[in-house]
């Protein structure tokens, strides 16, 4: 081989191009790391009504490793996720020096448990909120099926003009309410059937509770978990007993 002119050329063409190339891939590998294509500016996109627009651009200097081309967005992302009421992060890149930043928000729909809460879209997240919000009870893993459920029983009770102040689901499955109202009304419907219950009880709320506290008697709890009808605990008013069973 070393006799073979040939050979030689051959190979020290390869080795010339191998040398250039990584010469070349050295030379970018510096360049887009050098303070001109650092980001300058960082613009934050999205209405924000509860995540604080500091803290954010604080969260995003303290990220930001590396340049334009360097930038991890990933981590950034899931950085900026972290921040209280931020539910989704969209970065982009804009030539030459500029992050956009678009935030979206979790907008409050119950408290969940001990001290979580879950919003619209029924994920759990965690944040401060002093405003009034109905109370969600249930096991790990729950928050998506008690919200779709909470929008169904709510729904289902609006003929009696009252609004679910809480929902509960047990670990067994069983479901109870407490529906707005002088006094709050606690509403069992148990495991089985809860919609077809619910619909039972409404159907027939108009002529039994309502006409009830409507004759001076205070109702606070219902119980549907009946074949074909349900039981209200009534006092005061012109009926003294403690229970009231109603079939429909």
């Amino acid at each position: 081989m070393w006799d073979n002119p040939r050979q030689l050329n051959a190979i020290a063409l390869v080795v010339a191009f191998a040398a250039a190339t990584m010469l070349a891939w050295g030379a970018v590998a510096w360049a887009v790391r050098q303070p001109v294509f650092a980001f300058h500016k960082v613009v934050i996109d999205g209405p924000l009504t509860r995540a604080n627009p500091a803290h954010l651009e604080a969260v995003l200097r303290e990220e930001i490793k590396g340049t334009f081309f360097t930038m991890h967005l990933a981590d950034a992302r899931s950085s900026l996720q972290r921040v209280p009421w931020v539910r989704r992060i969209a970065l982009r890149r804009q030539w030459p020096d500029r992050l956009e930043v678009e935030v979206s928000e979790h907008q409050p729909l119950a408290r969940w448990n001990d001290a979580a809460l879950i919003d619209t879209e029924g994920d759990v997240f965690n944040a401060d909120f002093d405003g009034d919000l109905p109370q969600f009870t249930g096991p790990e893993g729950t928050a998506a099926e008690v919200t779709a459920q909470y929008r169904a029983f709510g729904a289902a009770l609006e003929p009696t003009g009252r609004a679910i102040n809480a929902i509960r689901r047990s670990p067994r499955g069983g479901w109870q309410l407490v529906a707005a109202g002088s006094p709050p009304l606690t509403i069992e419907l148990g495991r089985t059937d809860p919609d077809e219950r619910l619909a039972r009880f409404v159907a027939h709320y108009r002529q039994t509770l309502d006409a009830l506290s409507r004759g001076g008697a205070r109702v606070d709890y219902a119980d549907l978990r009946y074949r074909n009808g349900f039981a209200a605990r009534v006092s005061g008013g012109n009926d003294r007993s403690s229970r009231k069973a109603s079939r429909g």
